[in-house]
């Protein structure tokens, strides 16, 4: 799930300074009952290996950090190796440090580092006190080895600018094209990405992180992981679930949904995941509360927010805009444009704010043509709002890397392509990539203005692009009882990780405890004091939030529209932090 947590530190690094006291307390009876042990076949892979000894050493101004080298094939502990780069932020008292604690932001093929580097503006600051915060790039991701899918570099930006380009596939052109980029990226992967792009599945990042666990010296595991993240520890407390002392996983991806099974190989992983579901839910609920705000907390609020913007997506669906970007150039903007926006913006705990002022101005600019003067000039004035509205939306989904990365070779599409396509099982055949659009597009109907947009989210992974498999993903079950309980973070209004994947993933764990929350945005952690007080207690002093425990964001949209335009407006021209 895609996340720039350099831009989302920021947006709450006022929220994170909190107090959580200190640890104490016990294990209800239940956490302390019998568990299941880590396999004889796990145990021989991840033991066997030798414990790495970390050579930390200054990096950034304030952190440390290092590289090891850990067998490319858990089967074959004495082959061939790759490296990981690891970041560490130091507790300030080292007499009150609990331990490690491991962290990871999603993606598949975020940056852990780049989290940790990040620790003291998004973490609370009794977990800075009583943990290091480790981020740890997993395999073919970041400062280690990385994962090359094109032996040759000039042949890749014709294949991201594909992929990459904005909304999604609307004619047989568009189609084909995008088809062949997808085939020619699947294939790239599964051949010249070979041998590291077969060895990048999440049950190989979970063992790194085991012996990682013995290389920093903690006997159990502290973890806290969000969005696909969560399936990262959900993997890691099914492989080693007496390893376990404390995990918060927010974001909560289904893990069956991820990984898939035989009666669901054909089925796609957007399908099953139900992404589109969690965006169009939280749409429209921030159209009903636009509606019950009214003008004067949202801009939207004019006659029925609902029925206007199915109007606007019927307008732009019918007939796209023709806009001029910034250099003037005429650009066309339709209804997969609209979603993709509104996707991104959905992503934010202030994209409230955003949506309504886009919406206000498309349902101007989609007006049909008058022939009054008046009416020109009104326009073009909506048109430039509407310009000024999408370039505050792209800079605030702009993922901001530090100076090089990524340069001369991109490789974060061929890591998340490696690592979504080596975990589960995948569709036969990528040219059923339309037939399962065209039925999602039949679905919805008005019904989910999202289906289209997720159904092109990853036909790269198809057999006939994708033929390679890691032998060693990890195949289930996500049953297993963990010596010490799990928490689960739900938010309501997910847009991309559902709610309803956290009750499940609960539910599948024994020992576990859910904690909801009505939170906007990707993610509970951060936006809701509630949440972040309650995982720093849990993962401090083990001390479980009540069952049945609701949280509220901290951020609601359309409760003060003056207040959430100055902080919204603050947040999109805030600076990010370079390294020293």
């Amino acid at each position: 799930m895609p996340h720039s947590f350099r831009v989302r530190a920021l947006a709450y690094a006022g929220v994170l300074a909190l107090s959580l006291g200190l640890i104490g307390g016990t294990l209800p009876a239940s956490a302390r009952a019998s568990y299941d042990k880590t396999s004889a076949r796990e145990k021989k892979r991840v033991d066997s290996v030798p414990t790495p000894k970390l050579k930390w050493h200054s990096c950034f101004e304030g952190y440390e950090c290092a590289e090891v080298k850990l067998p490319r094939d858990y089967d074959k502990p004495k082959g061939a190796k790759t490296e990981l780069a690891l970041l560490r932020y130091r507790s300030p008292d080292q007499k009150k440090r609990i331990g490690t604690l491991f962290v990871n932001p999603g993606g598949p093929g975020g940056w852990a580092t780049d989290l940790a580097y990040y620790a003291d503006e998004f973490f609370s600051s009794d977990i800075l006190e009583r943990f290091d915060i480790v981020g740890v790039d997993p395999r073919g991701v970041g400062w280690g080895d990385n994962v090359r899918c094109f032996a040759d570099p000039g042949n890749q930006p014709p294949v991201m600018n594909a992929l990459y380009a904005p909304g999604f596939p609307t004619t047989k052109a568009e189609t084909a094209a995008y088809l062949k980029a997808a085939k020619a990226q699947g294939k790239a992967c599964a051949t010249s990405g070979k041998p590291l792009s077969v060895s990048m599945s999440t049950a190989s990042v979970a063992r790194d992180m085991d012996v990682l666990r013995r290389a920093v010296g903690d006997a159990k595991l502290s973890y806290l992981g969000f969005s696909y993240g969560s399936y990262l520890g959900q993997v890691y407390a099914n492989l080693f679930p007496d390893r376990v002392r404390a995990m918060a996983l927010d974001g909560v991806v289904d893990p069956w949904a991820w990984r898939g099974s035989k009666a669901t190989r054909n089925v796609p992983r957007w399908d099953r995941l139900r992404s589109a579901d969690g965006s169009d839910k939280a749409l429209r609920e921030l159209l009903v509360r636009c509606d019950q705000a009214g003008g004067r907390g949202c801009n939207f609020a004019l006659g029925n927010p609902t029925a206007n913007f199915d109007l606007i997506y019927k307008r732009l669906k019918q007939r796209p805009l023709g806009l001029e970007d910034d250099e003037g150039n005429s650009i066309g903007y339709g209804h997969d444009d609209l979603v993709s926006e509104l996707r991104g913006a959905l992503y934010d705990p202030y994209g409230g704010y955003y949506i309504s002022e886009l919406l206000i101005q498309l349902l101007a600019v989609t007006e049909p043509p008058a022939a009054d003067a008046a009416a020109g000039v009104r326009r073009r004035a909506a048109e430039r709002a509407l310009a000024a509205v999408r370039r505050q939306l792209a800079e605030r989904a702009e993922v901001q890397h530090r100076p090089g990365a990524g340069f001369p070779y991109d490789n974060s599409l061929d890591a998340r392509v490696s690592i979504t396509c080596t975990d589960g099982v995948q569709p036969d055949d990528i040219a059923d990539t339309p037939t399962h659009v065209a039925k999602a597009a039949k679905a919805a109907q008005g019904a989910n203005y999202f289906n289209e947009l997720w159904a092109w989210n990853d036909p790269f992974c198809a057999k006939n692009a994708f033929s390679a498999q890691d032998e060693d993903r990890y195949r289930g079950s996500f049953t297993r009882r963990t010596v010490k309980p799990l928490l689960y973070v739900g938010n309501y209004w997910d847009p991309v990780t559902r709610y309803e994947s956290a009750v499940k993933a609960a539910r599948l764990t024994p020992n576990s405890r859910l904690l909801s929350s009505d939170s906007w945005g990707h993610l509970a952690y951060g936006s809701s004091e509630c949440v972040t007080s309650a995982v720093g207690s849990y993962l401090i002093r083990l001390k479980l939030p009540a069952k049945g425990k609701v949280c509220v964001g901290d951020v609601q949209p359309f409760v003060d529209a003056e207040e959430e335009e100055e902080e919204a407006q603050l947040r999109a021209h805030q600076l990010v932090r370079q390294p020293s």
